[in-house]
């Protein structure tokens, strides 16, 4: 009689290992030990056993216990993965991502430590390495020892690593382990190392089928880095604790794929978004100038100029246009060399340079609509002539006021079949500095227009004495007072620019 099949459970993969607490024999007619777990800490890396005391070894077992308990290691096993992808899948940014896979993989393994070094196998970058554990200066010694003596260094190297990642499990009993990365070792405390590769499937073409061979598929899995864990003592994962490492690292690397091309984007729109923008700002007698420039994620359409006129004047200009990625950023290109060509016309007139651009704008982007202000500045009068469109007004700073100046209610470019509104004239006393801005400060601050606006206003007038001399510490402090705590830098949608103009 033939022995009878285990019974199909869905879900389960029959080629897994047997789980660890039933690789060992048990007695005819006992049970075997209560499976263990791996608990996941979201804020550290830890295990926990979990035993189940009313199965105990060496009571009697009774018919089937022994695959019901295997079934459960396979579903608690199952259950662990769940939880750690699902937390990975949840992180939306690069570094949020290696940190979570670290932090997994210290659970998976049974290592307190960790790092994971980034470098793309397309040499486009970001290279970049994290570490679970481990300070910046310890980093700093790793990277002092060469990169061949290395596990993750040598996965980098292209050494074939086989599903079982590379395992060191006591170094200091190596003969052949590198001086360097003994000394590295015994100074940062840790035994032995598990290294894994990070690799994703490429999105190159797979050819004509039945015309794909090994060498191809190889060349198709794109490496992303290599992820390496330190044991505080001699130790290396068992069968199951690589499996499951294994598992979790090949779900894990294409959402990392995936969040190193937004990466990508963000860094490719950010300096696209900056090359459109003034290399630097000209120096003219009579005025002190400092920018700041902020860009969202998917790249926005914020932008500052300042550009020399005749006449010893000055052109300033702020503006945003509507949108947000790479069509919004190309079309503030394009409007602001316009602008930049009708200021050299007729910059003493704000009224006309906007009206040619709003002309312009409704003829070549009639899906659009742009804010935009526009001053003619003389320096020598401490004068500024003001036109805007459906901006907000510009920030006086000075050592007895903190005021707003008055400028007429207009719409936006592109809003109306004709613009026009008054131009209105800010007259600087010595010493003050006018602020110009964009929404995206205002927007960013996440609360309503009347208090970003009153944030703004003190935030200005809170400017040391001291500061008020420099117009980019003006600008850096108004800043990071109107956006504390990061938000300055954090991603959001909104762009944000400001101009500041100090009269000497």
């Amino acid at each position: 009689m033939n022995a009878p099949h285990s019974a199909k459970v869905a879900g389960i993969d029959s080629t897994v290992p047997s789980p660890a607490h039933t690789v060992a024999s048990a007695a005819p007619g006992t049970c075997p030990a209560a499976p263990q777990s791996a608990t996941y800490t979201a804020d550290t890396a830890e295990t926990a056993d979990t035993a189940n005391v009313t199965d105990r070894p060496g009571t009697p077992c009774a018919p089937g216990a022994l695959l019901q308990d295997r079934l459960a290691g396979w579903v608690s096993d199952l259950t662990t993965l769940h939880e750690l992808t699902e937390r990975l899948v949840r992180t939306d940014s690069l570094a949020d991502g290696l940190q979570e896979l670290l932090r997994a993989g210290a659970v998976l393994v049974g290592a307190r430590r960790g790092l994971v070094t980034l470098e793309p196998a397309d040499g486009l970058g970001p290279d970049t390495t994290v570490g679970l554990g481990l300070a910046r200066a310890d980093l700093g010694h790793i990277e002092t020892v060469p990169r061949d003596a290395l596990p993750h260094g040598r996965i980098l190297d292209g050494l074939p690593v086989g599903e079982g990642g590379l395992a060191e499990p006591d170094l200091f009993a190596e003969k052949l382990l590198d001086p360097r990365h003994r000394e590295v070792a015994a100074r940062l405390g840790y035994a032995a190392s598990y290294a894994l590769p990070l690799s994703a499937e490429s999105s190159a073409s797979t050819g004509a089928a039945g015309s794909t061979g090994d060498n191809e598929r190889a060349e198709r899995t794109a490496r992303l880095g290599a992820a390496v864990w330190f044991y505080d003592e001699p130790a290396e994962p068992d069968a199951r604790q690589r499996h499951l490492a294994g598992l979790y690292t090949r779900y894990a690397a294409p959402h990392l794929a995936r969040l190193l091309e937004v990466e990508r984007t963000r860094a490719s729109m950010a300096t696209l978004a900056e090359e459109l923008l003034p290399s630097r700002l000209p120096r003219v007698p009579g005025v002190q100038l400092a920018a700041r420039h902020r860009t969202g994620p998917r790249g926005g359409g914020d932008w500052y100029d300042a550009l020399p006129l005749p006449d010893a004047a000055l052109g300033l200009a702020v503006g945003s246009v509507t949108g947000a990625g790479p069509s919004a950023v190309a079309a503030m290109g394009r409007l602001r060399a316009s602008l930049r060509a009708y200021a050299v016309m007729e910059g003493e007139d704000p009224v006309a340079v906007l009206s040619d651009l709003e002309l312009l704008l409704r003829l070549t982007e009639p899906a659009r609509s742009a804010t935009a202000l526009f001053g003619y500045c003389e320096p020598a009068l401490r004068r500024i002539t003001l036109a805007g469109a459906g901006h907000s007004p510009p920030l006086l700073i000075g050592q007895r006021r903190t005021e707003y100046a008055e400028t007429s209610v207009s719409a936006p470019l592109g809003m109306l079949a004709c613009w026009e509104a008054p131009s209105v004239e800010v007259q600087a006393e010595p010493g003050e500095t006018v602020l110009l801005y964009t929404d995206g400060l205002l927007h960013r601050t996440g609360g309503p227009a009347d208090r970003a606006f009153a944030r703004l206003h003190a935030a200005a007038a809170g400017v040391p004495r001291a500061a008020r001399q420099d117009p980019d510490a003006v600008a850096e402090h108004v800043l990071r007072t109107v956006l504390p705590d990061g938000r300055a830098e954090a991603d959001s949608e909104e762009d944000v620019v400001l101009l500041a103009v100090r009269f000497d």
